[in-house]
């Protein structure tokens, strides 16, 4: 069997082993970060762990019953000021990576939890995936298998993907891998799938190829139906046969790299599929700053920070899944709202929740850990067994308050998280537990403190061997309280003791002013709070120490193995307390948002509403004031255009409609008065105006590549936002590629669609598709009272209003008053402003001048009328309908000039005829 630096190297180079050790075999593409091994061991920090109540902080003494330990030594340094303010412990495996490190009820912070004090960061993912496609016809059709490493479940997925595999990236952004394994045959000599070129180019994780005989799903359902930690029922599996293979590789990979095993039937197995939930790819993910903020990653100004006011950190990560893929079922929203209405009409029950939530470690983790096998046992892994007994005995304890919290709840949801908690296995695996802890142990923050605990455990008279080890581990504290105490006497110094697991029992001064110690004291450290040393003495008192513990943790390793062996068959319904709890986290998360700011329940119907709308992450913002808006789209009005001045408030209005409708759908109100959203499949984005140097593109080609995909997969039930498209190449290309591409979308489907553009020309498209709307938004300009010349030299001020207006902007060189307003010399923009003057004109005699060529233009038809009386019929009305009948008169002169054969032509008049009648009949309503 390989050792750990075996396992590194082999990782590194070409993987190949014997068929009768059934090990993956590849090499690995490309490595930045490495694989989280084996020992995810739990680390304590200041800031996590458990909300202990108040009966808990009891001295070490009370852990046990038995009269020889009541007056233990340790309760005497427990209850030294000193310890008050013990460096935590840091227990962490030598063999630990980054993203394995495990804090019962805590980790590293994210955005979004900064000046959240009760809410739990999200963790470092733990994810390891396998993707498979099929071959030749069916090279579409996409496998995926997941593992998390640090929650313990496998997630199988199976589905029919486009050509540009947007369902595939998608799933890999939602899961967040460490590290992506493929078949070998995606990367044969120079060739490379098309699959494995997208995801290489999405992705900065490492991508590791294995053979291709591992993707088997026969080897993948034999491992399914041995982990499962329920029945696999066949009619599931059926038909799954590349989720199934991915799985197998997987498996086989991950026990190779972790050299772990996990417990027959400990893992719950999902099958899950695209069809319930709402599509939101990676770009548009980020640059709606879903979970990460585009300026700074630390940021907690992200619709997660805006939301995370989660206790625990399975809360966490369900927030964040359904952030990225929110559910479009109407009946999981529905009951999400309910919850949220209940809760902030129940005060009881919202307290109740609250308190016992935020007692919760990470369940998720403790059952990953309970369930790993090492397959070599070490006083490491003992230590942290101890420590997972530990946390099982607290989740156990908390089963029952939970339950009583939800009891009396009318909601659905409540009531069936209700009756899971009543899973009669919970009772029994509390017996089993209890029958082996002692009653009193429970988890505690602060290194002595959790020490304490692990040795104190197990009961007494259990194991006698035991019982003498943990008596002598009491002499040897004693023996250290004594010997500070007897230098401080000695040399009339105020000593005290300190701990850390890492340098053991220390000697500590609060004060800095002692010019010189005695030559006894060694290892002298001078810190910010005081002074630190040791002396000979200690330091093989230390040593003792260590060898007792490693006694008490080896045999209490004894003991706990066989407590697991017995609760192994009952683990399943810790699964189920771990979705209770993240739902419950999660649903009391957005009812704190609620009591917090002025929110609304969303209504569900076929158009889209909002009154008096904001920006859920400006709202968070007290530096900018977030202006309310209204918003209107249907099926009679889905192509919205807006236009306006720059900082107009365009771009935020747009994106502000997208996080209101992944907000609403997530199960939460929303920041409104009033709200009434279309369930939405998927969500778009055209945003920005960045290139790209790793794949050598362009802004153009980055805006053509976006809107290619976005046209390829747009239906009627998507929403599609855009900002300013076509700014990066010239000015007639760019309007004449947005006019293009929004003809496109208006014929091919009915999504709702918002268009934020300064080509004025798309302004024209409301002349001639009845469901395109024209906004702006208005802008005053502040002038020179002195002056009445109405000219841009003479605006001093521009007073952004940041309200939408109906209509076409009638605001004209708005960028060139925005100049005036920076530092940009008089002389530039004067002369800015005269050369767009002549633009103007030139443009606008170029347009005179075709329209006079083709009314002098020989019809051959004597009927015509004259030019003079066509004038004068249309200087008698208004503007908009005039300009409506030149549009229609263009439109006819070309069709027929077109070369259209008679068919062709009567359906093109046709077609217009009903679009003009439409039209007016709506103008006229």
């Amino acid at each position: 069997m390989l050792n750990k630096r075996g396992h590194a190297l082999k990782s590194k180079y070409n993987i190949s082993f014997s068929d009768s050790d059934q090990t993956p075999t590849g090499s690995t593409v490309s490595r930045k970060r490495p694989l989280p091994r084996s020992g995810f061991t739990p680390q304590s920090s200041s800031n996590a762990g458990l909300n202990t109540s108040s009966n808990n902080k009891t001295p070490a003494s009370r852990l046990l019953n038995n009269s020889s330990f009541n007056k233990t030594p340790a309760s005497r340094l427990l209850n030294n000021s000193s310890f008050n303010k013990t460096p935590v412990s840091r227990l962490a495996n030598s063999s630990r990576t980054p993203g394995s490190k495990y804090t019962p009820g805590g980790g590293r912070r994210t955005p979004g939890t900064r000046d959240a004090p009760t809410s739990v960061a999200l963790p470092d993912t733990t994810v390891v995936v396998a993707v498979v496609q099929g071959r030749g016809h069916a090279k579409c059709d996409i496998g995926v298998a997941s593992i998390d490493l640090k929650c313990a479940s496998l997630i199988l997925s199976q589905f029919s993907d486009s050509a540009t595999y947007v369902k595939t990236l998608t799933k890999l952004n939602i899961l967040q891998p460490v590290e992506i394994i493929f078949p070998n045959t995606v990367a044969e000599g120079n060739t490379q799938s098309e699959l494995y070129k997208l995801v290489s180019e999405a992705t900065t994780c490492p991508i590791t190829t294995v053979q291709r005989k591992y993707f088997n799903e026969a080897l993948g359902l034999q491992y399914v139906r041995h982990l499962s930690s329920d029945a696999i029922d066949d009619v599931i599996v059926k038909d799954k046969y590349y989720c199934l293979a991915a799985a197998g590789a997987l498996l086989k990979y991950v026990e190779f790299v972790q050299n772990t095993v996990f417990a027959g039937g400990s893992l719950p197995v999902k099958f899950t599929v695209f069809d319930k939930c709402t599509m939101i790819d990676a770009t548009t993910a980020s640059l709606l700053e879903l979970v990460c903020n585009a300026q700074d990653s630390k940021c907690q100004e992200t619709l997660f920070g805006y939301l995370n006011r989660t206790r625990t950190s399975g809360g966490a990560k369900l927030l964040r899944c359904s952030i990225l893929e929110p559910p479009c079922d109407l009946d999981t929203i529905i009951l999400r709202h309910d919850c949220i209405e209940e809760l902030l009409g129940n005060e009881e029950l919202f307290t109740n929740l609250e308190s016992v939530l935020s007692r919760f470690v990470d369940i998720d983790t403790t059952i990953s850990l309970l369930v790993q096998v090492p397959k070599q046992e070490t006083v490491k892994t003992a230590e942290n067994r101890i420590l997972h007994i530990i946390c099982l005995k607290h989740l156990l304890e908390l089963v029952h308050p939970l339950g009583n919290a939800i009891k009396d709840s009318k909601n659905h949801l409540f009531k069936t998280m209700f009756e899971a908690l009543q899973d009669d296995r919970f009772a029994q695996m509390k017996a089993k537990v209890d029958e082996v802890i002692h009653e009193d142990t429970y988890y505690q923050k602060g290194a002595l403190h959790l020490t304490t605990q692990k040795c104190f455990a197990v009961k007494p008279h259990l194991n006698g061997m035991l019982d003498v080890a943990r008596r002598a581990y009491s002499e040897l504290i004693d023996d250290v309280a004594q010997i500070v105490k007897d230098l401080a006497q000695k040399y009339s110094l105020p000593l005290k003791t300190g701990f850390t697991t890492t340098r053991g029992f220390y000697i500590t001064l609060s004060s800095k002013s002692i010019p010189e110690l005695p030559t006894v004291f060694v290892k002298v450290v001078k810190t910010r709070n005081g002074i630190t040393c040791t002396t000979g003495e200690l330091i093989k008192l230390n040593d003792r120490i260590n060898e007792s513990l490693t006694d008490i943790y080896l045999m209490t390793n004894e003991v706990t193995k066989g407590l697991l062996q017995e609760v192994y068959p009952m683990l399943g319904c810790l699964y189920k307390l771990s979705e209770c709890t993240s739902l419950l986290d999660m649903v009391l998360s957005f009812a704190s948002l609620c009591t917090l700011s002025d929110c609304v329940r969303p209504e569900f119907a076929d158009s889209l509403a909002l009154r008096d709308s904001i920006h859920p992450i400006l709202a968070k913002c007290n530096s900018v004031e977030a202006i309310p808006n209204d918003v209107f789209a249907s099926a009679a009005s889905n192509f919205n255009i807006i236009t306006g001045p720059n900082m107009s408030g365009k771009s935020t209005y747009i994106k502000q409609i997208a996080l209101i409708q992944i907000m609403a759908q997530v199960g939460c109100f929303v920041p409104a008065s009033y709200a009434s959203l279309k369930l939405i499949n998927s969500i778009f984005s055209r945003i920005g105006s960045d290139d790209d140097i790793e794949t050598n593109a362009s802004t153009f080609t980055l805006e053509m590549r976006e809107m290619g995909y976005i046209l390829d997969n747009v239906t009627d039930d998507s929403l599609v936002i855009i900002d300013e498209l076509g700014r990066g190449t010239g000015l007639e290309e760019g309007a004449a590629l947005c006019f293009a591409i929004s003809e496109y979308i208006l014929n091919k489907a009915a999504p709702l669609v918002f268009f934020v553009t300064h080509f004025t020309e798309l302004e024209k498209l409301e002349e001639v598709y009845p469901n395109v709307v024209n906004y702006h938004f208005k802008v005053d300009y502040a002038l020179d009272p002195a002056s009445t010349d109405t000219n841009t030299s003479s605006v001093e001020r521009i007073n952004f209003l940041r309200k939408l207006t109906k209509g076409p902007s009638p605001d004209t060189n708005y960028g060139i008053k925005l100049a005036k307003l920076s530092a940009m010399p008089d002389s530039v923009t004067q002369e800015a402003e005269e050369i767009s003057r002549e633009l103007e004109e030139a443009d606008s005699n170029q347009w005179k001048k075709k329209e006079e060529h083709q009314d002098t233009g020989d019809t051959g038809d004597s009927s015509c009328v004259d030019g003079a009386g066509l004038d004068t019929t249309l200087d008698s009305l208004d503007g908009d309908r005039r300009n409506s009948i030149i549009n229609l008169a263009d439109r006819v002169v070309t069709a027929v000039q077109s070369g259209f054969n008679e068919t062709e032509l009567a359906r093109f008049l046709g077609q217009l005829q009903r679009q003009t009648i439409y039209r007016d009949l709506h103008e006229g309503s």
